[in-house]
């Protein structure tokens, strides 16, 4: 049986796909990229916010167009949007055979087995249940980055978050096994190893009684043949001197750090159950930039949030410009059942919205602009990612952009390259938030 996979959301759900479809090739299914050869479709959904959820669901409608026509014998829901709103799918969409939940990947071999025999089932665990881990995957990222989830849930509970009722409350993968994890993935070939989790920087408090994020990335820093290691969605608040001093310490860890703020109104953060204030992230980001000069920091940002006033969005224009983040991504505050904040009476109309939303990428695009032309002329080490077609060129990344989200550096030669070389590449120009660059005499592979 041919499987195919479609993996929608977050990286974090990417670990869940991948690992899913490690124990279906276990199995014996085969897995195929091509929907008219496929024998059934698992669509891995997503519902953090209104776009996501929508893209999940439009999804499956498309999906089940080829179940009801029979070029399909099977359709199952997983990951978010499935955990939420299993009752509703099955109702609206029956042409869903079968559900998993984000707790309960692991029946993913299982739900496939009976709805073959004939039976449309439910796989939904307690979402408190242990993080599934030590198991098989499919890396689908290129083998030669991958990412590494280090826990499951968040107790943060934001007003304006659904992820603690989907995900559960939070849980650490426990050390042993993320190191045996990272050393099968560097034998495979990985040379950079991304953290994620709903929060990262709390790593281990569950299971270590103390935030170990320290210790696990000083572990991961012994495996030979690793370059780098990135570290995704750290709250500001809990961004310890310990976990920059060995950021600062350790080479292989990137000088690159997700702190998502989402706003710098204390009266707007306040609402949104975040637990820093305006002075508290300006004095992370200056010991950040003060302990590592070079540090890239990415952060995120809601705008249009419920009694968001226009001077709480000029405080927010007026933060970013003084904060000069290298990388950032704002959202457009989306009213998420089973949320405190969908309940807030000053909502926002959309259109305002959309204007505030525009207001602050302009202004950051400004930004990443000048910091780009800022660039021109330093050497910068940079990860292969692949060649442009017809031309000597190939693109790549350095400790400044993660994969999907940042920008590339574009690397002008008439050497061969092979994706996850690494090469120096002298900066020689820019074009908007990407640069443009020629390999240096040497380089390491």
């Amino acid at each position: 049986m041919k499987i195919l996979f479609i993996s929608l959301g977050c990286d974090k759900n990417l670990v869940d796909t991948e690992v899913m479809l490690g124990m279906l090739v276990q199995k014996g299914y085969s897995i195929t990229d091509d929907e008219m050869e496929a024998d059934a479709v698992v669509v891995n959904t997503c519902c953090f916010i209104n776009d996501a959820k929508q893209e999940s669901i439009n999804t499956l409608l498309e999906m089940a167009e080829l179940r009801k026509s029979g070029s399909i014998k099977a359709l199952v829901a997983a990951g978010c949007l499935a955990q939420r709103y299993s009752d509703e799918l099955q109702k609206e969409i029956p042409e869903v055979d079968a559900i998993v939940g984000t707790t309960a990947i692991d029946a993913i071999t299982d739900a496939l087995d009976e709805v073959f025999a004939g039976a449309g089932c439910k796989h939904l665990e307690n979402i408190n249940r242990k993080p599934v881990y030590d198991r098989k995957r499919i890396v689908t990222t290129g083998g030669h980055y991958a990412y590494l989830k280090i826990a499951e849930g968040c107790d943060k509970h934001c007003s304006y978050c659904i992820i603690p009722k989907v995900r559960g409350s939070y849980r650490s993968i426990p050390m042993d096994s993320l190191v045996k994890e990272a050393e099968k993935l560097v034998t495979s070939g990985v040379k950079e190893l991304i953290l994620v989790a709903q929060e990262t920087t709390l790593y281990g408090v569950d299971l270590y009684g103390k935030k170990c994020l320290p210790d696990l990335l000083q572990q991961l820093c012994r495996l030979a043949g690793l370059y780098w290691i990135r570290i995704l969605y750290c709250y500001p608040e809990e961004v310890t001197d310990e976990l920059i001093e060995t950021i600062q310490k350790e080479d292989k860890i990137c000088n690159y750090l997700d702190i998502p703020i989402q706003h710098a109104s204390d009266k707007i953060l306040k609402r949104m159950g975040r637990r820093t204030n305006k002075q508290e992230l300006l004095e992370i980001v200056k010991k950040l930039r003060t302990r590592i000069p070079d540090i890239c920091l990415r952060t995120t940002l809601i705008t249009g949030f419920p009694g968001e006033t226009q001077e709480d969005h000029e405080q927010l224009l007026a933060f970013v410009d003084e904060m000069e983040f290298d990388r950032l991504g704002v959202f457009r505050y989306s009213p998420e059942e089973d949320t405190p904040a969908a309940l807030f009476a000053d909502q926002i109309e959309e259109q305002e919205k959309i204007e505030r939303q525009a207001d602050l990428m302009e202004l950051q695009q400004e930004i990443a602009f000048e910091k780009a032309q800022d660039t021109v002329g330093s050497t910068l080490l940079v990860m292969v990612e692949g060649k442009v077609p017809d031309e000597h060129a190939y693109v790549g990344r350095s400790y400044k952009d993660a994969p999907n989200v940042d920008g590339f550096v574009f690397i002008q030669t008439g050497k061969e390259l092979m994706t996850g070389d690494f090469v120096r590449v002298r900066i020689t120009g820019s074009y908007e938030y990407d640069l443009i660059g020629e390999i240096e005499d040497e380089f390491t592979k």
